[in-house]
Formats: structure tokens, sequence, C-alpha cells
């Protein structure tokens, strides 16, 4: 379960860290077809919010992570 949430974890915040680079700077204009937020249409127009959104939800579940992990250990 940790491996999981570790390896989704590092997915989300990657996805939210290169969508607000990308949609503010316009470092990677070749991302644009790699990004969640350019494929889902409801996002349009609030990109930099949602990439704020699913940087924050990939910190979170790699802190979940980490909690799951030390729970473990303790069995």
């Amino acid at each position: 379960m940790r491996t999981v949430l570790t390896l989704l974890g590092w997915l989300l915040l990657l996805q939210g860290t290169a969508g607000l680079g990308n949609t503010l700077l316009g470092l990677w204009p070749w991302t644009e077809r790699l990004l969640v937020v350019h494929h889902v249409g409801f996002l349009d127009g609030y990109e930099v919010f949602a990439a704020i959104v699913i940087g924050v939800l990939g910190f979170v579940l790699l802190a979940l992570a980490e909690t799951v992990g030390k729970t473990e250990g303790r069995r």
C-alpha cells in the first residue's frame, strides 16, 4: 500500500509542478499533451488552480504513505 501511495503521490506532485510551470511560465510547451490539466475539459480557464490542487494532493499522498509506512512498521 505504501508503494502505491508513494508512486501516485510523486506522479501527482510532478503533474502539479509541471502544470504550474507550464501554465505560468510556458517553460515546456511540448508537455501540453502530457499534462492532465490540459486534457480535462471542465478545467479550461482554471489551469493554475487545478495544477496547485493536483500538486497539493500529491504532497498529501506522500505524507499519507509515510504515515502508513510508520504504522505498518509497528505491527
